[in-house]
C-alpha cells in the first residue's frame, strides 16, 4: 500500500497481509513541510469536474462532493472548479458565486468559469475567478459569448473578477529552454496568445475606476520556457501581471489536482475572495509542491505588499532575501531528469537536481536574466538565502528554482523611472502582436472585427511608446 496526502507529505509504502475476516491498519500523515502553518495557503485555480474525455459522460461530469474529495486528498486548501465548453450547460447549475456547500474551511471548493470550447477560446482560454455572475449577458448558455477576449475580460472585471489566460504555453512553442528568448513564437494556440494584446489595456472595475484587463499568467501545466518567456517579456515592458499555478485537471494532468499550485500569504481567517486578491497583489509563489520560496523581500519591501515596489533615488546595493526549502529523494528519478522539457511532468524538482548531488540551484533573476545563484541541499530543511546586488536602473526581480517554484516579482524603481528593461523585449512584444493577429483575425466578424482591430492597434501604440521610453538595448 502507498499512502500520502499531497506533495507536502512523505510517501509511506507498506506491505500488508490481508487475513480472513476483519482487517485494520492505521496510517498517519507525516509531513516534510506545512506552509499553511506560516499562513501560506495552497490553491489550484484551474480544475474541472468534467470534460477532456476523462469521464464517460463529459457533458455531465461529477458533482461537488467528488471534487471535494480530490481537494481534501491532496490537502489543497483552495480548488477553483471551472465550468467550460462540453459540460457547461450541465455544470452551470452548481455555480452560486459562493463557496460550494461541501467546503470545510480551511478547504474550499468554488465553482467559476473557463472560457474554453466557446467564445474567445481560439484566441486563448481564459480563467475567470471570483465571478458574481457566470453567464455573459444575452443568453443562458455558452453560444453567445464574444469572440474577442477583451470583451469577456471587460465583463468579468466589472464584477470584480480575477482573470488570466489558462495553460499559457500552448501556441507559444519554441524548441529552446533559453530565457528570455527573443524569437517570436507562432501564436497559433489556446494559451496566452491574445494576452500580448490584453495586457496593454485597462478596463473599468466594479466602481468604474480603470484596472488592468489581465491579473495573472497561469504556470506549471505547460512547458516552463513557453509560459515564462511571454511573462518575462511583458514584465520587461513595464507591465505587472502576476504568476499563478494550475493543473488543468483532468485535461493536461489527470493524475491529481494541485500538481501546479499557488501559495498565497494570508491572515488567520481568510476566504476564497482573499486568496484571489492575494494573487492579484502578487502575494504568492508558484510551485509543484516540492520546493518553496517564502517571505521574499527586497530590503524591507515584502513581495505582495505596498505594490511590491521598492523606490530608490539612485543606484544602490539591494539585499534580497527568501526562506527556501526543497525536498528530493536521495536516489535520483533519472526517468524524469532525462525527459525533454516538452514531456510530462513539465515542472518537477527532479529536473533542477545538479548531477550526482541532492542539491538544486536557487536563482535571483533581474529582468529575466540570472544575476546570482546559490545551491541548496534539497533535504526538506529551511534555509534563509540572501543575495546582495547593485541595482543601477529600474528593474524587476524574482527568485526561482527552475522548473519547480517561482516567486512573483518585486519591482525596484530607481530615480522615479518606470521599468523599461530592453528595447528588444519591446520589439518582441510588438512583433508578437502582429504574429498573433495573423492567426486570430479569421475568428473575428461583424462589430467584433472592428473592435479587435482597434484593440490590437492600441497594443501596438503602447509598445511603440514604451520602446521610445527605453534606454537599453
Amino acid at each position: 500500500m502507498q499512502f500520502a496526502r499531497g506533495p507536502e507529505s512523505l510517501v509511506e509504502k507498506r506491505v500488508v497481509e490481508v487475513k480472513p475476516g476483519a482487517n485494520e491498519w492505521q496510517f498517519q500523515v507525516r509531513r516534510w513541510i506545512d506552509p499553511a502553518l506560516g499562513g501560506w495557503i495552497s490553491g489550484d485555480h484551474h480544475i474541472h469536474a468534467a470534460g477532456c474525455a476523462h469521464y464517460s459522460k463529459p457533458t455531465e461530469g461529477v458533482h461537488a462532493p467528488d471534487m471535494m474529495r480530490h481537494v481534501l486528498g491532496e490537502d489543497l486548501k483552495v480548488g477553483a472548479n471551472l465550468t467550460w465548453g462540453p459540460c457547461f450547460d450541465y455544470q452551470k447549475q452548481f455555480f452560486t458565486g459562493q463557496d460550494a456547500v461541501v467546503s470545510r474551511w480551511p478547504w474550499i471548493l468554488r465553482y467559476d468559469v473557463e472560457v474554453s470550447g466557446f467564445g474567445s477560446h481560439q484566441s486563448g482560454h481564459l480563467c475567470l475567478l471570483r465571478l458574481r455572475e457566470q453567464l455573459y449577458p444575452g443568453g443562458n448558455s455558452m453560444a453567445h459569448w464574444p469572440k474577442l477576449g477583451l470583451n469577456t475580460l471587460k465583463w468579468a472585471k466589472r464584477q470584480g473578477a480575477l482573470v488570466g489566460p489558462a495553460h499559457s504555453g500552448w501556441g507559444l512553442e519554441l524548441d529552446s529552454t533559453e530565457l528570455p528568448n527573443f524569437t517570436v513564437p507562432p501564436f497559433n494556440g489556446i494559451g496566452a496568445n491574445e494576452y500580448i494584446v490584453d495586457v496593454t489595456h485597462e478596463v473599468p472595475g466594479p466602481g468604474g475606476a480603470l484596472v488592468p484587463a489581465v491579473d495573472f499568467m497561469s504556470a506549471v501545466d505547460t512547458p516552463y520556457p513557453w509560459e515564462l518567456n511571454i511573462w518575462y517579456q511583458t514584465l520587461n515592458a513595464g507591465f505587472r501581471t502576476r504568476l499563478s499555478g494550475e493543473t488543468d485537471f483532468p485535461c493536461i494532468y489527470s493524475e491529481r489536482v494541485g500538481l501546479g499550485r499557488s501559495y498565497v500569504k494570508l491572515g488567520d481567517k481568510w476566504s476564497y475572495e482573499d486568496w484571489c486578491e492575494g494573487i492579484r497583489a502578487g502575494r504568492n509563489y508558484v510551485s509543484d509542491g516540492s520546493s518553496h520560496l517564502l517571505d521574499f523581500k527586497a530590503n524591507e519591501v515584502v513581495m505582495g505588499e505596498r505594490g511590491s515596489q521598492l523606490s530608490m533615488a539612485k543606484a544602490a546595493p539591494v539585499t534580497f532575501s527568501v526562506r527556501v526549502a526543497a525536498r528530493l529523494d536521495e536516489t535520483p528519478q533519472s526517468n524524469i531528469k532525462q525527459r525533454k522539457f516538452t514531456e510530462h511532468p513539465y515542472w518537477h524538482l527532479e529536473r533542477a537536481r545538479l548531477e550526482g548531488t541532492r542539491t538544486v540551484p536557487v536563482e535571483l533573476i533581474q529582468n529575466g536574466f540570472v544575476v546570482a545563484t546559490t545551491n541548496l541541499v534539497a533535504d526538506g530543511s529551511f534555509q534563509k538565502v540572501t543575495f546582495t546586488h547593485l541595482v543601477g536602473r529600474s528593474s524587476w526581480f524574482a527568485v526561482r528554482i527552475l522548473p519547480s517554484s517561482h516567486t512573483n516579482p518585486i519591482f525596484v524603481e530607481v530615480g522615479e523611472k518606470p521599468i523599461r528593461a530592453f528595447r528588444r523585449s519591446l520589439e518582441w512584444c510588438l512583433k508578437s502582436v502582429d504574429q498573433c493577429w495573423k492567426n486570430k483575425e479569421r475568428f473575428m466578424q461583424g462589430d467584433e472585427l472592428e473592435q479587435a482591430k482597434a484593440a490590437y492597434e492600441h497594443a501596438r501604440e503602447v509598445y511603440r511608446q514604451r520602446w521610445a521610453e527605453c534606454e537599453w538595448d
